[in-house]
């Protein structure tokens, strides 16, 4: 691993969520937030590592705004994004009560501690199994319910998800976490404690090698895996590349399966997530939490 590169995204991504915390308020454009992100993000030297997701109240992941999107913050807003230098990942998320709900600021404290208290027993080498029990009990004590079908995940050069999961519930594996960097991040909410798939959310990633027949979709496709890589992308992204035709491109590429095209991930009983995520670079000798904010 490179680390100098993973604690530079780290840091990128730092300073990006204490600048854009105080500009996102209820009335606020999606679409506008995710691009202020994405391009404070190159602005600061980075790349996106994904496309910045915007999940609202039962959405937990997922959902990007779409090409000229009028959807507004509102409710409970998870703000997950991601940085990374040459391939290094930072990936960080946080959740904010635009509402000034009760519910909902219990909720964010849910998540936010449950993080917290994994952070400290990462020092005891602990059991996936622990951390995860780490977080149900946790949020349990808040009155809530871990997503018990999301987790948080090794990272590797240009790949978010490279293998190993780290469970949000006491799943018993007595496998401990070993060095590597590693995106962990508990979900909290006052449902059943289940995602399922949803709607499409306007966010891709190359699945497979195969060649497209028609030209559009091979020039965006070369466009994807020049730009992009394995790491996921929007569709909005691709439409100001090449504009609307791009849609329909797009949508050949899926049929193909040569792209796989996300679904929103949603608490199955349409109550309310919230989100806490950071990035920990864990060595053999110590554990540099990347995007923690002082």
């Amino acid at each position: 691993m490179e680390q100098e590169k993973i604690i530079k995204a780290g840091e990128i991504a730092i300073e990006i969520k204490k600048w854009i915390k105080p500009q996102i308020k209820k009335g606020t454009p999606l679409l506008e937030i995710a691009e202020k992100i994405e391009n404070k993000i190159y602005e600061l030297g980075g790349e996106t590592a994904f496309p910045v997701n915007l999940s609202i109240n039962e959405q937990a992941a997922h959902y990007t705004p779409e090409w000229e999107d009028k959807t507004l913050a509102h409710g409970l807003l998870k703000i997950d994004f991601g940085v990374h230098i040459d391939g290094w990942i930072a990936d960080t998320a946080f959740s904010l009560d635009l509402e000034n709900s009760e519910l909902n600021e219990k909720l964010i404290l849910a998540s936010k501690e449950a993080l917290n208290n994994v952070e400290k027993e990462l020092i005891n080498d602990p059991t996936l199994g622990k951390i995860g029990k780490i977080v149900e009990t946790t949020i349990n004590s808040h009155g809530f319910m871990p997503i018990i079908n999301l987790s948080g995940h090794l990272m590797e050069k240009y790949d978010l998800h490279a293998g190993i999961s780290v469970p949000n519930i006491d799943n018993k594996s007595d496998f401990n976490i070993d060095l590597g960097l590693y995106a962990i991040e508990p979900f909290a909410t006052n449902g059943s404690g289940k995602v399922h798939d949803g709607a499409k959310g306007n966010i891709y990633v190359l699945n497979s090698n195969n060649n497209p027949r028609n030209p559009l979709s091979r020039e965006i496709l070369n466009y994807i895996k020049e730009t992009h890589q394995t790491l996921p992308f929007a569709s909005r992204w691709i439409i100001k590349k090449f504009g609307s035709k791009a849609r329909l491109a797009l949508m050949q590429l899926e049929r193909e399966e040569i792209l796989h095209h996300y679904p929103i991930l949603t608490e199955e009983k349409g109550k309310l997530i919230s989100q806490a995520e950071n990035t920990f670079l864990i060595t053999e000798k110590e554990i540099v939490v990347t995007t923690k904010e002082d």
